[in-house]
């Protein structure tokens, strides 16, 4: 049986990301965790394989509208997939129990959002201010922030799913001040296939992927983007951009909440179990 409540979830996030061109990750993730009560490490290795596949057909679109800097994809899978293999390793080495990984997860998924939330609200504040500074800096200087950008989201995206979307952008307008905004999305939405793929498979080796939840989830997303997509030029971007900061910043604020009821659950029990 296919949960229509999935299907609707998807085409719902689906729907958003085709008019805001945020990834889905910032909204699929916490869907996943606070509505249908998914474990963290499973709604994140899913998000990352259902991210694999829509936007490679995102990135193909824009491959045929040649609308990708790929030297700057390049640059950033340079920093991210080594950065994310380590990730990886680093998580299966530590063999952390279920709550641990959970714990993990939401904070770092928190701290993502909240810098997603800053890019979508501050972005045009943060471009005035340093455009022209960064347009005086020397191309080595921005190979190799780039390259470390690149790193940070490899992390980032591999813990939480979080990352490729408005903070991957924003970093971009910041490095390539030159390149115009289709290009500058193009290189982003380019560079999270191989970004996703290696992180949703290191996800898989840890048995951490529901593959019939990703298929429903795809059922509703791929009609949701192209409706959101043709929707998008009827909504004015500054209010998609603070309606969904705001919608990020509730999400956040309910997972450290709930994070923060756990932590001191276990803490009263473990004082509990104390003997006097």
């Amino acid at each position: 049986m296919i949960d229509p409540l999935y299907v609707a979830s998807g085409f719902g996030v689906g729907f958003l990301v085709g008019m805001t061109g945020v990834g889905g990750g910032s909204l699929m993730t916490p869907l996943l965790i606070l509505l249908f009560g998914i474990h963290p490490s499973t709604a994140v290795g899913t998000d990352l394989c259902y991210a694999a596949a829509t936007k490679t057909g995102g990135s193909l679109v824009h491959g045929f509208a040649r609308s990708i800097h790929w030297p700057a994809v390049i640059r950033l899978a340079c920093g991210s997939i080594p950065a994310s293999i380590l990730t990886m390793v680093a998580i299966w080495q530590l063999e952390l129990d279920a709550a641990s990984q959970r714990s993990l997860i939401n904070l770092v998924l928190c701290f993502a959002l909240l810098l997603t939330a800053v890019s979508l609200i501050f972005r045009k504040s943060i471009l005035d201010r340093y455009r022209q500074r960064i347009e005086r800096v020397r191309e080595r200087t921005t190979m190799a922030g780039t390259v470390v950008t690149g790193a940070l989201l490899g992390v980032l995206v591999s813990i939480s799913s979080v990352g490729a979307g408005a903070v991957g952008v924003t970093a971009l307008l910041l490095l390539y001040p030159r390149l115009p905004m289709a290009r500058i999305v193009g290189s982003d939405i380019a560079h999270a296939v191989p970004l996703t793929l290696v992180a949703g498979a290191g996800h898989w080796a840890l048995g951490a992927v529901d593959w019939y939840l990703m298929g429903v989830l795809l059922m509703g997303s791929l009609p949701g983007i192209m409706i959101g997509s043709y929707s998008a030029v009827r909504v004015p971007q500054a209010v998609l951009r603070v309606t969904l900061a705001a919608i990020l910043l509730v999400v956040a604020a309910k997972l450290a909440s709930e994070e923060l009821h756990l932590s001191t659950s276990m803490v009263a029990a473990l004082v509990g179990s104390v003997p006097h």
